[in-house]
């Protein structure tokens, strides 16, 4: 390879991975997939995840695929894991309530997860230290909400059967 083509190379190869760059496309991604369209009447602006979660199935799985750009340019940039766990889970809970007809799509245009994925980055590429920190709490405080959550049905469930069993 010649020092032109090597040149070529370093030059591609620095733009690929500059953080101003990666932070515009995903930023361009999440606003395209989030809040492309304005609609009048209702003053709100929906994008593309919710137009292409009307195609059952298919729609969904595209648009989680392409929220998974979002995340993979996070971890290329050094995103810590909980914080990619955490954008992860936005995605999740997007395109697991997006699959249902209609009222999937009205989630979808109301949640946004990959703003909210891009807002995270932001904000730990900003200041790492305390993003993580608060994403620690952000995960203490989700497992404790679960263990409670379940602790609440299992408690449910044993009231329901005591009463099932004192009918008879």
């Amino acid at each position: 390879m010649n020092a032109a083509q090597s040149a070529s190379f370093d030059t591609v190869k620095t733009k690929v991975h500059d953080r101003a760059g990666a932070i515009a496309r995903v930023t361009m991604v999440a606003r395209l997939l989030d809040s492309a369209f304005f609609i009048p009447g209702i003053n709100r602006r929906v994008g593309l995840d919710a137009v292409i979660g009307l195609v059952p199935g298919i729609g969904d799985a595209v648009s989680a695929a392409l929220a998974g750009y979002i995340v993979w340019e996070a971890h290329r940039l050094g995103l810590p894991r909980w914080k990619i766990a955490r954008m992860v889970g936005h995605v999740a809970v997007d395109t697991a309530i997006g699959v249902i007809p209609f009222a999937g799509d009205l989630f979808d245009a109301a949640f946004k997860a990959n703003q909210r994925n891009v807002r995270l980055l932001e904000h730990w590429l900003e200041r790492p230290r305390k993003a993580e920190r608060s994403s620690r709490l952000f995960a203490a405080a989700l497992i404790g909400g679960i263990a409670i959550g379940l602790a609440l049905l299992i408690a449910a469930g044993v009231l329901i059967a005591r009463w099932l069993l004192s009918l008879f």
